[in-house]
C-alpha cells in the first residue's frame, strides 16, 4: 500500500469513529487480550486502533508489535489478539468497519489489572544489639496492593534499640485483588558473650575429669581456658580442650594432684567477653562414709579419758 493511500485510509478511519456504535466483545484471559468486532453484512472495509493508531487495517497489519496479531476476519467477526498484556496496553480501542449502508464504529476500554510484584526490598542485614533498624517493603500493582508483614501494614517497619529476640527472618506480603507476593528479610543481631555461672566438679584422682562451659554469642565466641592467671594448651599434660558451637570442654584424662584448682572460662568475641570459674575438687567415693568414721573416733578418744576418771 503506498503512502497516498495510507493517508486516504486514515482519514476514512477518522471519519468512521464519528458513526454509530455496535458490538465488540473484550476478553482477558492468561494474559492474552482478544478484541473482537461482529461485522455483519456487505463489509467492504475493516479496523482497529488504539489511541489513533492503526493495529490492523482489513489484514494489513500497522502494528510493529509482535505481540498483536489477527484471529479471525469474515464477514461475521474482525478479531485481534494482543498477548502478554501489561499495562502500557490499558486504553481505548475501536473496531470500525464500513458496510454497504453506512460506517459504523464502537470502542471497548480495556482495564488490565496486574498481580503485586515487590519492587524494593530492603537486603538482608547484620546489625549490633542497640542499634535502630528501618525495614523498607515497596511493591506496584493494579489495583494498588497493601503491604503487610509480621510486625506492621505500612511500607516501613522501624524497630528502636533492637535486641536479640528480634533477631530472625521478616515476612513482606504485597496483596491486591489479583494475587500475592511474598518475599523476607534475614536480620542478625551481634552481640558480645554471656555465661551462666560455672558448677563446681568433684573428681576421682586417676579417672577422668570434665569441665565444660557455654556462651550465649553472635558471632559464636572462641573460647580460652585458663588455670589461675595461667593460659591452658590444648594437649598438654593429659588435658584437652574441644569447642563446638557454644560449647567447650576442658576434658582430664588421668586427674592427678596437680590437676585440682581453680579454673576459668572466657568467651570472647568482636564486641566482648565474658568467664565464668570452676573448682575441680578431690572427691573420693567413699569420702563422707571416711568423714563420720573420723568423728566416731574423736568422740571416743574424748569419752574413755573421762570414764576412767569416774
Amino acid at each position: 500500500m503506498g503512502q497516498g493511500s495510507l493517508i486516504s485510509a486514515f482519514f476514512f478511519l477518522l471519519v468512521l469513529l464519528l458513526s454509530a456504535n455496535f458490538e465488540v466483545v473484550f476478553e482477558y484471559i492468561f494474559f492474552i487480550c482478544l478484541c473482537r468486532c461482529e461485522q455483519g453484512d456487505m463489509v467492504t472495509h475493516t479496523a482497529w486502533l488504539n489511541r489513533s493508531s492503526i493495529l490492523y487495517a482489513g489484514e494489513d497489519k500497522w502494528s510493529v508489535d509482535t505481540r498483536v496479531s489477527l484471529v479471525a476476519l469474515n464477514q461475521m467477526e474482525f478479531t485481534i489478539k494482543i498477548e502478554n498484556v501489561d499495562m502500557t496496553d490499558e486504553g481505548q480501542y475501536v473496531c470500525a468497519v464500513q458496510t454497504s449502508s453506512r460506517p459504523r464504529t464502537t470502542s471497548v476500554h480495556i482495564l488490565v489489572q496486574v498481580p503485586p510484584k515487590i519492587i524494593n526490598l530492603s537486603r538482608d542485614i547484620v546489625v549490633n544489639e542497640g542499634s535502630n533498624v528501618t525495614l523498607m517493603c515497596q511493591a506496584n500493582g493494579k489495583p494498588e496492593p497493601s503491604i503487610r508483614d509480621l510486625a506492621s501494614e505500612d511500607e516501613f517497619l522501624e524497630i528502636s534499640s533492637i535486641n536479640r529476640q528480634r533477631a530472625g527472618t521478616y515476612e513482606c506480603t504485597a496483596v491486591n485483588d489479583i494475587g500475592t507476593d511474598v518475599q523476607t528479610v534475614d536480620i542478625v543481631v551481634n552481640y558480645a558473650p554471656t555465661m551462666s555461672e560455672g558448677r563446681d566438679v568433684g573428681v576421682t584422682l586417676g579417672q577422668e575429669g570434665v569441665l565444660e562451659c557455654e556462651a550465649d554469642a553472635s558471632p559464636m565466641a572462641d573460647f580460652e581456658w585458663y588455670k589461675n592467671d595461667r593460659r591452658i594448651s590444648n594437649g598438654l599434660d593429659g588435658i584437652e580442650i574441644v569447642s563446638t558451637g557454644s560449647l567447650s570442654k576442658l576434658t582430664f584424662f588421668n586427674v592427678s594432684d596437680g590437676d585440682l584448682g581453680n579454673y576459668t572460662c572466657v568467651a570472647i568475641n568482636k564486641l566482648g567477653s565474658s568467664n565464668t570459674s570452676f573448682l575441680l575438687y578431690f572427691q573420693d567415693g567413699s569420702g563422707s562414709a571416711m568423714a563420720v568414721h573420723a568423728q566416731t573416733c574423736l568422740f571416743l578418744i574424748v569419752f574413755v579419758p573421762f570414764l576412767l576418771q569416774i
